[in-house]
Parts: structure tokens; sequence; C-alpha cells
């Protein structure tokens, strides 16, 4: 192994823009949504709406519609995935995807152990399958279900193991552009029409999908250290993959003397690229896919893009967190800055933001698609 003192060191700018290139945010791609939540490795997707903005900030010309077609179409789907929360990822990736991250959800289910007394756990999961898959199901319609089978156990308990053992997607209505439905359930293979014996990677070893998962996570959020990514999926044990496929990778080191892994032909633009004014949604992939997000997150504005457990809509400027927005029923955007901004930094982040109120708000809402839709002062005022 080389030692440290070879590896090119990435200053903070630098490894700004590298991110920048990979997650399509310093120009907008011309790329169609499905190609742009495959190179993504999915959207981070708690909330309906963010899926939505991310590919708008990412993507030439995107427009709700698009994405909300491949969703009605089952081409994209909502599911549990990376770090147990809800993604919305191809109908490729949630099949191979779901298999590799089993792991942290059987172990999440370990804190349930005593409300699953006395529960076979594999005949919870071929009732609950056989259950969803005769129709989509509410997770209070399965947790009644399971009830008649084991009306001792904590009511909790079942749901969640459902929800851990079995691979389920949230049926459209729900996560549809400009349509409301309650979350319903049914397995990702029952919904894309596949046998589960034939699911994407069913054949093949569990390494050689780690080590491809690792090359497509460098080339969306990479240069990246194994704690990186193992932060961004959920994982851990990560070493022995980023080992195996050490020849074939860039090596670097940031300016703590971490080492930082990237595919070799990956962009890295110059520190110095201007990077222009993005608007991202709360639990966009950028800031959540990181151990260290100081590439992103200057460290004296660590926290201020959360409150508790809620993250909040975050402005970049020239590349960096620099404040949050807020977009009003009426079509009303206000921006929040942190901290001073010049003259022409404001017309850029106020052009943006008509922008965004003119793709995005302007027919749902009535909002006005021309000037003056955005204003400077505090979101919580």
């Amino acid at each position: 192994m080389a030692s440290r003192t070879t590896h090119p060191v990435l200053d903070t700018r630098s490894l700004n823009r590298a991110t920048l290139a990979r997650q399509l945010l310093l120009s907008r791609a011309e790329m169609p949504a499905l190609d742009a939540v495959a190179h993504l490795l999915g959207l981070q997707a708690q909330n309906v709406k963010p899926p939505y903005f991310q590919l708008h900030a990412r993507l030439a010309g995107f427009r709700p519609a698009e994405l909300a077609g491949l969703m009605e179409a089952r081409r994209v789907v909502r599911m549990v995935t990376l770090r147990s929360t809800i993604h919305t990822h191809t109908a490729g990736d949630a099949l191979a995807l779901r298999p590799l991250v089993q792991a942290p959800r059987d172990r999440e289910l370990g804190n349930f152990r005593k409300g699953l007394a006395g529960v076979d756990l594999e005949r919870l999961t071929g009732l609950a399958r056989a259950f969803v898959e005769a129709e989509p199901r509410t997770m209070g319609e399965i947790r009644e279900e399971l009830l008649k089978h084991w009306p001792g156990a904590e009511p909790q308990a079942l749901s969640a193991a459902a929800r851990c053992r079995l691979p389920l997607v949230q049926v459209t209505p729900r996560g549809v552009w400009g349509r409301s439905g309650q979350v319903r359930l049914t397995t990702v293979e029952r919904w894309l029409g596949v046998d589960p014996a034939d699911g994407a990677g069913a054949a093949e070893a569990p390494e050689a999908g780690v080590d491809r998962l690792v090359g497509r996570y460098l080339g969306a959020f990479g240069p990246a250290s194994v704690k990186d990514m193992q932060v961004w999926a959920g994982l851990t044990r990560l070493r022995e993959s980023f080992e195996r496929l050490r020849p074939q990778l860039a090596v670097f080191r940031d300016e703590n003397g971490v080492e930082l892994f990237d595919l070799p032909d990956a962009p890295r633009p110059p520190a110095d690229t201007p990077a222009p004014p993005r608007f991202l949604p709360e639990f966009d992939n950028l800031l959540l896919s990181h151990a260290d997000r100081t590439r992103v997150v200057p460290a004296d504005l660590k926290g201020r893009s959360w409150t508790g457990n809620q993250a909040h809509r975050t402005l970049l400027l020239d590349g960096f967190l620099a404040g949050l927005w807020r977009l009003d029923e009426d079509g009303r955007l206000t921006v929040e800055l942190f901290g001073r901004a010049t003259r022409q930094e404001k017309d850029a982040v106020a052009a943006e933001g008509e922008r965004l109120v003119a793709d995005m708000a302007g027919d749902a809402a009535g909002a006005p698609a021309g000037t003056g839709s955005v204003r400077f002062g505090s979101i919580h005022g």
C-alpha cells in the first residue's frame, strides 16, 4: 500500500466542486429524469415533494409531470432502503438495493424482540406477503391482520416485523405530484410484476453487488471515504470492498489526512469553477451522504439546516450552504440568508428563485410566473 504522503490532497473547495459536479449541481444536466434518478442512486423522499425539487435543481427543463409519469408507469418507486429511510428509486435499483440493505433492517427489528416473543418470523413474513400481495394495504390493516394470528404480541412490533422483513413499496397515487393518497403498501416484486427469484442481483455474489454499489456511490458522491459511504448507505464493514477495488480507484487525502477514494475518470473541476445558486429541498441527498459534510456545510453553520429531526429547505451560494427558503401556497418564495451577500449574488439568487416559482409553483398555486415572487427575510417571519 502506498504511503499517505504519495496521495494528492484535495482541499475543501476542490471536494465541493467535485461533489457538485457528480450531483449535477454545477450546471443543469440535459438528462431524462429516469437517468438522473439512476445516476444519483435514488432521491431521499420522507416527504412527497422533495424528489421533484431535487430534480428541478439538477435537470434542464424538468417539470414535475415527468417524474409523476414515471411513478404512475412503475418505472420508479418509493420504498425504504438506504439509512432505513424512504427513497425514490428506479425499478431496477429498488430490486437490487433492497437485499443489500437487509442487514440493518434485521438489526432494527432486534429493537422489537420483546414485543415479538413467541412470534414465528418466517410465518409472519409469509402471511404478511400474501396479505399485501392480494391488494395494497395500509400499515394499520397489516397490523390488524397479524394480530389475528398473534393477539398477545405488541402491535407496533408486528408492524415493524412486516416492514423490516418485506420489501414494501408505497403504491401510487402516493408520491405523485398534484395528487394525494394515504400510504398503501405491497411488495416491490408484486408492484413491478417480477418473480422474487428473478430479482436484480439474485444470482450475484453479495460481494459483487457491494463492489458495484461502491463504484456507483463514488460516481454520484465522490471523492469519498469508507466512512462517508457507510453513512450514506447505513451499512457497516465496507472497508473490505474498498480494498478489493483499490487497484482500480484513484486515492486522495483531505486536509485532515482522511483517505478518499474516487473513480479515476470522474470529473474533479478546478476549485474556482463557478457554482450557481441552487434551491434544495429538505433531506436533499447532497447534505446527507457524507460523514464529513464540511465540503458543503461550513463548520460555523453546522446544524443550521435542521431543527430537531426536521430538515429545512436549503440554499447553496457559491456551492456551500448559505441560507434557508420557504415557498408559500400563494407562490411567494422567502429566502433567509445566513450572512452577507453581494448585490450580484442576491440578483442571482432571485433569478434562480423566480425560475423555481415559475416551474414548480405557478400552475399548482396560481403563482405569478414573472418577477416579484422572491423576497429576502426570515422564513419564520
